[in-house]
């Protein structure tokens, strides 16, 4: 931990963190455990219905869907941005709550006659398809309220004859046990309704956006004799959606779908696999082998394996030994990237990303290959002073130990996320942070490629 009596951002190496264990984790590296500090970094991203698939865009994955934002002014102003994306035209509505509304509660009353109304404005003033379903979306002020939303929903829906569900941007819950994320995933699936189950048909959850085309797992499940593969991402109708109900299970690639697929396990019968993100190929291929197991099929990946080693020992031969910083607004979990990336031979200088005690596994692994990486949280107050020109023996303001002869100038040379690229403007950066989501093979062969196209 850097401890000196300057104004220094505050950052903890990945040794600190090892030898402290997950029981003892920083609670400057903690959501929720004091002050929150909007650094440029954070602004895009640190509210959960802000910029990529938050609450609201997450809400409106369902075809078929519209949504009322029930909510204080300050709380829907954000949504403007989103409106203006051509698919979302017509798709968001707004019920104010004023000052008496957040002291009694008065407008719970009002949200059945609001959800008719927007009815009524989209079938008969735009003369569009009645919507399939009106999604609630509510803030924090009904949190604390401790409003029942889903005795709400049901009394909205019997009054109006359309399916309405509850859509939670509850920032204080982001902690909890339930994060807004997890929630809304939950109640997206919850409206999936029992049908005659498919043996070839299977649907894969975790993300509101495809994967990519390329994912080389879509083939294997054609070759196991799977002839129907469902993704959210990929619906077009309402009737689409309805359908994953005949999966003989579901494939679930992002660990906040967990309890949404625990859900329809219960309910549906319905089993699931979880698969991890990983950008170290050896795992890559282990987790296919665990796949192809449990499954009871071949899958036989040699081809996909020896493409992708190919890019990733060309590109890591040719920039072995680059400094690189990364954040945690991108398509990765930043600490298992770190690792892949330093046992290729890069030097993974910097990590800006929250600590939590499901991440020791890969910062005890980086402890054994990197263990001088520091750990930066964008949203400490003391990243105020985060200075990439730091350099410890002149005693400049920041939080950036520069090694490279003392001559006070940054040595990364290639940021990863959003976030990172804000603290090294002179860089070079890969974002990695499409809507399109990479995983496996291809996944790492598109990283690969952004970091050779980037540093070319």
């Amino acid at each position: 931990m850097n401890n000196s009596l300057d104004k220094k951002a505050l950052y903890f190496t990945i040794e600190e963190l090892s030898k402290r264990g997950r029981d003892d984790i920083p609670k400057e590296l903690k959501s929720g455990t004091g002050l929150v500090y909007s650094s440029p970094a954070t602004l895009s991203y640190n509210a959960p219905g802000a910029e990529g698939f938050g609450v609201k865009r997450a809400g409106l994955s369902v075809p078929g869907s519209v949504m009322l934002i029930v909510a204080p002014g300050c709380c829907g102003r954000n949504t403007s941005e989103i409106s203006i994306i051509p698919r979302y035209r017509h798709r968001f509505f707004y019920l104010d709550m004023n000052e008496n509304d957040l002291i009694t509660g008065k407008h719970l009353n009002r949200i059945s006659e609001a959800v008719g109304e927007v009815v009524k404005t989209i079938t008969e003033r735009w003369k569009e398809k009645k919507p399939d379903v009106v999604m609630i979306c509510i803030t924090c002020v009904d949190a604390l309220l401790g409003t029942d939303m889903e005795r709400v929903c049901k009394k909205a829906t019997e009054s109006t004859g359309v399916l309405v569900k509850p859509c939670y941007m509850y920032a204080l819950t982001r902690e909890g046990r339930k994060p807004p994320m997890v929630h809304v995933r939950q109640s997206i699936y919850s409206m999936v309704m029992p049908q005659k189950r498919k043996g070839n048909e299977v649907n894969i959850l975790g993300f509101f956006a495809p994967v990519m085309d390329e994912f080389e797992l879509y083939r294997y499940l054609k070759e196991a004799g799977v002839v129907k593969v469902r993704e959210l991402g990929r619906m077009e109708t309402y009737d689409d959606f309805m359908d994953m109900a005949r999966a003989n299970f579901n494939l679930v690639l992002n660990p906040e779908a967990v309890p949404a697929a625990e859900d329809l396990k219960n309910r549906l019968k319905m089993p699931y696999i979880e698969l991890t993100r990983f950008y170290d190929i050896e795992k890559i291929r282990r987790q296919y082998r665990a796949l192809s197991q449990a499954l009871g099929i071949e899958i036989n990946d040699d081809k996909d394996y020896e493409k992708c080693l190919e890019v990733v020992n060309r590109v890591s031969e040719k920039f072995k030994g680059t400094k690189i910083s990364i954040g945690e607004v991108l398509n990765a979990d930043s600490f298992e990237l770190a690792v892949a990336l330093c046992k290729m031979g890069f030097k993974v200088v910097e990590i800006f990303a929250l600590v939590e005690e499901e991440k020791y596994g890969n910062i005890d692994k980086l402890n054994e290959i990197s263990k001088d990486t520091k750990v930066y949280s964008n949203m400490d107050p003391s990243m105020l002073y985060y200075d990439e020109n730091y350099d410890i023996s002149k005693g400049n303001l920041g939080g950036y130990d520069n090694e490279v002869g003392g001559d006070n100038k940054s040595s990364v040379m290639l940021t990863i996320g959003k976030d990172a690229a804000v603290y090294h403007k002179d860089a070079k950066h890969v974002g990695f942070n499409s809507d399109i989501q990479p995983f496996g093979y291809v996944g790492l062969i598109k990283l690969m490629e952004e970091i050779e196209g980037a540093l070319s």
